[in-house]
């Protein structure tokens, strides 16, 4: 079975964008730790637009257009790139209230379908071979490209596709997941040529590669068969808003599953935590972590919120060779806002697209009983196909 997924890095223009509207949530986060927030960004050459709304106790003094520009020195659009942070011009439209948040933070607000995903194991990070993998790639891209790495000056806009052959478990032997192609377009420094660049980014990829297939011996990596496309439509010079223009949200499938998993109907970044969008995808993927940690191959749940209603209005969920959801499992949604309280300071990084990679944040395990209640449970309105 062919599978495939993609990511981009940080200085990609989109999100770039979906930086900015989560950094700014968390500075209203800073003033009101029950803070409420609405942020949808836009990006093109030079103009930045900010739209939306945050609402707080105490006024949110914050120059947004400082947070902008920090952002893009942050991810690499300093003087030299194609792109200078101190030259944007920002048009700041976001709207902010200064009443008590918990008008909207303390109940369903809007209309949702939240869908969570869990497979495989803790070597994948739950994630699907293919989607782990576009993230371990861009993550060591990313790296790289900041200060003391080995692309230090390039980037920091670019993205990876990648290809694998998934071969199941076949007569007690392991599944096997032989790597075919991975393809590159990275943002480059015009003093180097294209042949040394491209060297560069392969060693790096290769060097990944190695250390994923080291870790996991299902993974299968072999330099002769395994075709590297760096840059394959040439030099890329210019890149980040002054090639493309960015908007938030436009990363939905990165953000979530890959392309082989639905993502249901809400963007993540640019909505405070509260939000059913948010707060439900993260409940909803930390509870078929836990099917799958009961026995489950793969979990897939759909939960259905209507504004001003509490308990979902549905949730249906699906199993892969087996499974059961788990037991005492709840989606109401007081109940669910205990796996993201508290969690605010994560915001100041979250826009990069990590949501459903990074172990360390708590809806990527599994529950601890000895320290985490258990969030959700199953409504009279659960259906297993």
């Amino acid at each position: 079975m062919i599978r495939t997924s993609e990511a981009v890095l940080r200085g990609h223009p989109d999100k770039f964008c979906d930086q900015i509207a989560d950094r700014i949530l968390y500075h209203a986060y800073e003033r009101d730790p029950e803070a409420y927030g609405q942020i949808e960004v836009a990006v093109w050459s030079d103009q930045v637009f900010l739209t939306g709304a945050t609402v707080t106790r105490e006024p949110l003094e914050t120059v947004f257009a400082d947070v902008v520009r920090s952002i893009g020195q942050e991810v690499g659009y300093t003087p030299g790139n194609s792109i200078d942070a101190n030259r944007y011009q920002v048009h700041d439209h976001v709207c902010r209230q200064v009443r008590d948040p918990r008008e909207w933070t303390r109940h369903v607000n809007d209309q949702s379908i939240v869908i969570g995903w869990a497979g495989y194991d803790a070597a994948t990070r739950y994630l699907s071979p293919e989607h782990f993998l576009a993230h371990r790639l861009r993550e060591a891209l990313d790296t790289a490209c900041t200060h003391g790495g080995k692309l230090e000056g390039h980037g920091p806009d670019g993205k990876l596709v990648i290809h694998l052959d998934e071969s199941p478990p076949l007569r007690g032997q392991p599944a096997v997941w032989r790597i075919s192609t991975v393809l590159v377009t990275l943002q480059q420094k015009p003093d180097l040529p294209l042949i040394d660049f491209q060297r560069t980014v392969a060693a790096l990829m290769l060097q990944t590669l190695r250390e994923v297939s080291d870790a996991d011996p299902r993974w299968r990596f072999d330099r002769s068969s395994t075709r590297l496309l760096i840059n394959p439509n040439g030099p890329f010079y210019d890149g980040g808003s002054n090639s493309d223009n960015g908007q938030t949200g436009r990363k939905l499938v990165m953000d979530y599953y890959g392309p082989r998993i639905p993502i249901g109907g809400g963007a993540i970044s640019g909505k405070d935590l509260s939000h059913i969008d948010r707060a439900g995808a993260y409940a909803a993927r930390r509870a078929c972590i836990e099917a799958v940690e009961n026995g489950a191959k793969e979990a897939l749940v759909r939960v259905t919120y209507a504004p001003g209603i509490a308990g979902p209005l549905d949730v249906t969920w699906s199993f892969a060779d087996g499974g059961r959801p788990p037991a005492g499992a709840r989606f109401d949604f007081h109940n669910l806002l205990d796996i993201t309280r508290g969690q605010w300071r994560r915001l100041r990084d979250s826009g990069r697209g990590a949501h459903f990679f990074d172990s360390s944040l708590p809806w990527n395990s599994p529950v601890t009983p000895a320290s985490d209640p258990v969030f959700f449970s199953l409504t009279p309105h659960t259906t297993i196909p």
